[in-house]
């Protein structure tokens, strides 16, 4: 081998070893948008325990109907089951992301699309617990505040569907604008930095 050779050898060892060390770099990165986004998971699961509490005592402050009492019931029970199955789907990326090593793109990727999946199952719970909500909240004027006898069966049918269309299209917005605002930024950091990595 001569001295050429041995010096592009050395070349390529060189260069190798600086793409690994910028690889290492950016995974470094990838640090600090997961950490960010398991500190608002971690929030936002307490404060949606602490909302639930609350809700319990929505037939107390409103005063509810001994009729109105087991309707609500239901509906909590209802609510309540979808937050579970929700929450234990939540605490198991939360927990398996601790379980990780951040090492590898490999990883990364998994990362970035459980909390993908994550959003689009907060999405579905958010408009299921908003279904429920309109729905209870439809039972208590009717029980609570009694059917308007005057109005035309039509027109109160228009205006149920108008409420209804209504409601789910602001859930649906709120929704969307909430985790964008809340998890997008970092999440976005996460998928840029698995761009600018080499395939392994």
């Amino acid at each position: 081998m001569n001295f050429d050779q041995l010096k592009n050898e050395w070349n390529k060892e060189e260069a190798n070893g600086l793409i690994v060390s910028e690889n290492i770099l950016k995974i470094k990165e990838a640090h600090t948008p997961i950490d960010n986004i398991r500190k608002k998971m971690k929030s936002e699961f307490f404060t949606q325990i602490l909302s639930l509490i609350v809700l319990a005592f929505i037939p107390r402050i409103f005063n509810f109907s001994p009729e109105m009492k087991p309707i609500f019931i239901a509906f909590y029970a209802m609510a309540s089951g979808f937050t579970a199955y929700y929450f234990f789907k939540f605490y198991l990326i939360y927990k398996n992301s601790y379980n990780m090593t951040i090492d590898t793109r490999k990883n990364l990727l998994w990362f970035y699309y459980e909390m993908k999946l994550n959003i689009e199952l907060y999405k579905a719970l958010t408009y299921m617990l908003g279904l429920i909500a309109l729905a209870g909240f439809i039972a208590y004027i009717f029980i609570n505040k009694g059917a308007p006898i005057n109005v035309d069966a039509k027109k109160l049918t228009f205006v149920i569907v108008l409420v209804c269309f209504s409601s789910i299209f602001l859930i649906g917005l709120a929704t969307e604008l909430w985790t964008r605002y809340y998890y997008g930024k970092d999440l976005k950091k996460v998928k840029d930095i698995i761009d600018q990595l080499d395939d392994e």
